[in-house]
């Protein structure tokens, strides 16, 4: 067979887990060089899975390497740049959320994917998650009769790496990092009904020490199809993943938990090796997970995405939604600084989201 060429760009956490679900999953692509900025980290990485080729300089990468995709896995702030250099190399581009920190960047990575006549993919796995895919199906079959609220919350104890935690960076808190899962699969749950408006709290609870940024937060987004939705985000929740959503009908209703309803529930006196993602020890009673990645739904995402680069179909989430979750993080922080609801569209000149929060929280 003749596979698909992957580059991933990226050596952390993420990069992991689609390598996990390249290797396990989707036989029809290859995954033949990795980038990291640290030179150790790209060889280690290249090592550790087998992978052939490895760079610490994205040029260099791009001139060298036959790939056809670019997975993109690195920090925040990298996004932009990464995309626009792979688009300009003729290559398609998978990227993780956020699709980037400023909404002038998304347009840029949009407008140049598009003149270079390559596919911008916007990783949001949510939306291949086969329990929250299994529930959206049950609405469409009208399971729930008219839906009119989605509740969507995803919390944790705060990332693996320190570069989450630097607001220039990341360009915010929890709300960049987990808060756009939830506000893309609200879209993603209506169908990308428009939305009428956004109204936001935030505060930082836990990390104070650690970050500027927002590590606790609550947004409400009303669409203008009538239906109400409610995303809690948090990294001050201890135990361990939390990954939930709730959807209410007229007719009906439907939970729906990633983490909890795929565990093993294990009591150890002296603990073990690894429960569930940011849980921080296994001693006592844990929640063992089963098959963690296949339940989030990044090989079924990963799979979609290059059967659409072999196939030349469009894909099912785009660069343009993941635009779309900027503009509602865009409203959701000056939000929670102007302390009122934002109405959409949106927009405003900021070097990054969090600072319509920050600037405005205290006056």
């Amino acid at each position: 067979m003749n596979r698909t060429k992957v580059a991933i760009l990226g050596a952390g956490f993420i990069s992991d887990i689609h390598l996990e679900s390249y290797h396990r999953f989707i036989p029809e692509a290859e995954v033949v060089t990795v980038y990291a900025r640290n030179p150790d980290k790209a060889k280690a990485f290249a090592e550790k899975h087998h992978i052939a080729q490895w760079f610490s300089d994205v040029d260099e990468l791009l001139a060298k390497t036959d790939c056809e995709v670019v997975d993109i896995c690195v920090p925040n702030y990298l996004h932009a740049e990464c995309c626009i250099k792979a688009a300009k190399a003729g290559k398609h581009i998978i990227i993780e959320k956020p699709l980037a920190v400023t909404l002038e960047e998304a347009d840029e990575m949009i407008a140049t994917c598009k003149a270079n006549n390559v596919k911008l993919m916007y990783a949001e796995e949510l939306c291949f998650a086969p329990k929250y895919e299994r529930a959206r199906h049950l609405v469409k079959e009208g399971a729930v009769g008219e839906v009119y609220m989605l509740k969507q919350s995803e919390k944790h104890s705060g990332p693996h790496t320190d570069w989450f935690y630097d607001i220039n960076l990341a360009g915010g808190g929890v709300l960049m990092d987990m808060g756009c899962h939830a506000l893309g699969w609200f879209r993603w749950m209506t169908n990308h009904a428009k939305v009428k408006s956004v109204y936001a709290t935030m505060d930082t609870v836990f990390h104070k020490g650690r970050t500027k940024g927002e590590d606790n937060a609550v947004v409400i987004v009303e669409f203008e199809n009538g239906v109400t939705c409610i995303a809690e985000s948090s990294w001050a929740k201890h135990g361990g993943m939390d990954d939930k959503c709730e959807i209410y009908g007229t007719g009906g209703v439907i939970y729906a938990d990633l983490f909890m309803g795929n565990a093993a529930i294990t009591y150890s006196r002296e603990g073990y090796g690894y429960a569930m993602e940011k849980a921080d020890t296994t001693a006592g009673w844990s929640f063992t997970v089963f098959e963690e990645v296949f339940n989030q739904g990044y090989p079924h995402e990963l799979k979609h995405f290059i059967e659409c680069v072999r196939k030349n179909k469009t894909p099912l989430v785009t660069g343009e939604d993941g635009r779309a979750v900027m503009e509602m993080i865009y409203a959701a922080y000056a939000s929670a600084g102007a302390g009122k609801k934002i109405m959409l569209p949106f927009t405003a000149k900021v070097s990054k989201p969090v600072d319509l929060w920050l600037n405005n929280k205290d006056n």
